[in-house]
């Protein structure tokens, strides 16, 4: 399909952001990504969605204000909120909740009614489990010792706010809720329902908290964002400013394949350049977006034409994808990801 004509934005009501990885990395904002949503907002509704657990809304957006941006604490939407639907739907109202995570985590916890507990002798109903940067082995352990007993035997519900394996800071990368989950999960052999990305719960939340009826979401992350946003019937944007890139890209499986890969946030707001496929002789293929060429001739993909880096990963991901072979069956350019 062309699109030279059009960009991410054309047909939207509603852009929903990620935030590590997308709008900032660790304190200070991504180049050019503060600018370009606040010129979208012009035009469409904007939100923010994490599924950083550690931080309330009213605290991410005065962050994200503090940036330059121009957001109310209703335009974020962020994990514990979707993770409270569930354990609403899970644990008695105005029951004791074993909390395992910091204030942006409590706060929504005990908006709802809940009563927080941090020790599992207080015979809790349930178990809630987000990331934030003081949670240590004691708090896992009680985790652990909450969980003890399988849910089919009787056991109490465990609700985890998300399970990003990694999380992007100022410093590098660093483990996410995920690890600390798959340390709990490891200990007492059970999985928690979890509300946060790539889960469709935390997109419905924002969704129809925002009225939306044709939704753009823009993420850093495969796994958890392309995936989720696709769940749940998002067109879908991958953003070359945080945790993956071509690397991660070219295998991508359908699922996990963006609609737009963009290589910073001003690319919102420009055309989107025209995928060109053109079928040769013996099967070869060519594809080309901006000055990039990529071909693939039997298993062979080979960056022919180098252009900008995304178009290089634009023109590569429609080779691979377009085999209809997996990454492993291919002979790939090194060019193409190192």
């Amino acid at each position: 399909m062309s699109r030279a004509s059009t960009t991410p934005l054309d047909g939207i009501d509603l852009v929903l952001a990620d935030l590590d990885g997308v709008v900032y990395k660790g304190a200070g904002a991504i180049p050019h990504a503060v600018e370009s949503l606040n010129a979208a907002q012009a035009s469409v509704k904007v939100g923010y969605v994490t599924n950083n657990a550690s931080r309330t809304a009213e605290s991410v957006a005065g962050h994200l204000s503090e940036l330059g941006l121009t957001v109310a604490t209703d335009d974020v939407v962020t994990s514990p909120q979707a993770a409270i639907v569930l354990l609403q739907q899970l644990a008695p109202a105005g029951s004791t909740i074993l909390v395992i995570g910091g204030e942006g985590l409590t706060s929504v916890v005990e908006a709802a009614g809940f009563t927080v507990t941090r020790s599992a002798d207080d015979a809790p109903a349930a178990v809630i489990q987000g990331f934030a940067p003081e949670v240590g082995w004691k708090d896992l352990a009680e985790a652990a010792f909450a969980l003890k007993t399988p849910e089919a035997e009787g056991g109490i519900p465990w609700v985890a706010t998300n399970t990003d394996w990694t999380i992007p800071v100022a410093r590098g990368i660093a483990p996410g809720n995920g690890t600390l989950v798959s340390a709990v999960h490891t200990a007492v052999g059970r999985l928690p329902v979890v509300a946060g990305k790539p889960e469709r719960a935390i997109f419905d939340a924002a969704i129809q908290r925002f009225g939306s009826t044709s939704a753009l979401f823009i993420g850093d992350r495969l796994d958890t964002d392309i995936i989720g946003a696709n769940r749940a019937g998002l067109r879908s944007v991958h953003v070359l400013t945080g945790i993956d890139r071509a690397k991660q890209l070219l295998p991508a499986d359908a699922d996990s394949r963006p609609d737009f890969i963009l290589g910073d946030l001003r690319e919102l707001a420009q055309p989107y350049p025209e995928q060109i496929v053109k079928k040769g002789l013996g099967g070869v293929v060519k594809h080309r977006s901006g000055d990039a060429e990529v071909v693939l001739d039997g298993s062979a993909v080979t960056l022919t034409k180098r252009g900008s880096e995304v178009d290089n990963i634009r023109a590569g991901t429609a080779a691979v994808w377009g085999s209809g072979k997996p990454i492993y069956a291919l002979d790939v350019d090194a060019a193409l990801y190192s």
